[in-house]
């Protein structure tokens, strides 16, 4: 088949992908690639966050979850390593195990920092978006066009695939699929344990993370309704709330380097379906902050709809 897919952050990249291996030719259009998209922004650690349905969510993010281990032990230049993620909530010392652990082992033990609870342990894959989306365009042959689409029907191919990201508000006519703020700290490691993410989101208004990368570590973070024609923009009083919420936690990371935002792509659950009213057209968005989390189960999904 000949297939359109439309972006080029890690949903439309992993989606050309997994086309490409399955005999597909493949082009990519896409507004913006590499640094300019919302993936170049995120933290990239797995973990399901703010994306639905969690039945179909658990499933995707188990597949990409061993596509990642399977790629960090294979190939470094990937930017991929698996961490020991730790995640803090409020649930009782005898909580079942979280929706999003299918098939994967977690335990609950004693949160490594100050002042927290317990939390579930597992290990986590982390990927370097800058890294990982270049190693993504290097393994395809499909070239990537940047330009701006006003129309999925007009695209060429037998299917056209739609990973626009916010993008597909207005080419899926989905006011369901709305901007959420995500703004991030960059610093200098300090003391910080580059093996070990953590997530407190015993506040969902106040949710905060530490991803390390090889060099840096990536604080976080919010998920904030945004005006969707308003571009992203950083506040400060966030960045002092992170800060503030790192040391509260006794996490010693060092000087502040660079602060970032971009805006998720939210839904109440991510489309992954055949158009209705074009068959020629599969959308997938709506991934929230999951997208490096879901990105490959979902185009395997995406895959099995291309006969």
């Amino acid at each position: 088949m000949d297939v359109t897919v439309v972006g080029a952050g890690v949903i439309g990249l992993a989606t050309a992908h997994v086309l490409e291996a399955r005999g597909h030719t493949v082009r990519i259009v896409a507004a913006a690639r590499d640094e300019a998209t919302t993936s170049a922004v995120a933290g990239a650690v797995w973990f399901p966050y703010r994306a639905g349905p969690p039945d179909k969510v658990a499933i995707w993010a188990a597949r990409t979850r061993a596509w990642l281990e399977a790629l960090a032990a294979r190939d470094p230049s990937a930017g991929v390593d698996v961490l020991v993620g730790y995640e803090i909530t409020n649930e009782p010392p005898d909580a079942p195990p979280p929706w999003w652990a299918t098939g994967i082992a977690v335990a609950r033990v004693p949160a490594p920092v100050a002042g927290a609870p317990l939390a579930w342990r597992f290990a986590a894959p982390r990927v370097e978006p800058a890294r990982f989306l270049a190693w993504l365009a290097a393994q395809l042959r499909a070239p990537i066009e940047i330009r701006t689409v006003t129309s999925l029907a007009e695209l060429p191919g037998d299917v056209v695939v739609d990973c626009a990201g916010l993008g597909a508000r207005t080419l899926a006519g989905d006011p369901a699929l709305v901007p959420l703020l995500g703004q991030i700290a960059i610093a200098d490691p300090g003391a910080a344990d580059l093996g070990v993410t953590i997530t407190d989101d015993r506040d969902p208004d106040a949710v905060f993370y530490i991803i390390p990368r090889r060099d840096e570590v990536v604080l976080g973070g919010c998920a904030l309704a945004w005006d969707a024609d308003a571009p992203a923009t950083i506040a400060p009083a966030i960045t002092a709330r992170i800060l503030a919420h790192a040391a509260r936690l006794g996490i010693a990371h060092g000087p502040l380097r660079r602060e970032r935002a971009g805006l998720r792509p939210a839904r109440p659950e991510v489309r992954l379906a055949r158009d209705p009213d074009d068959a020629r057209v599969i959308h997938c968005y709506g991934h929230g902050g999951a997208g490096f989390t879901l990105c490959r189960g979902c185009a395997e999904d995406v895959a099995a709809l291309i006969t």
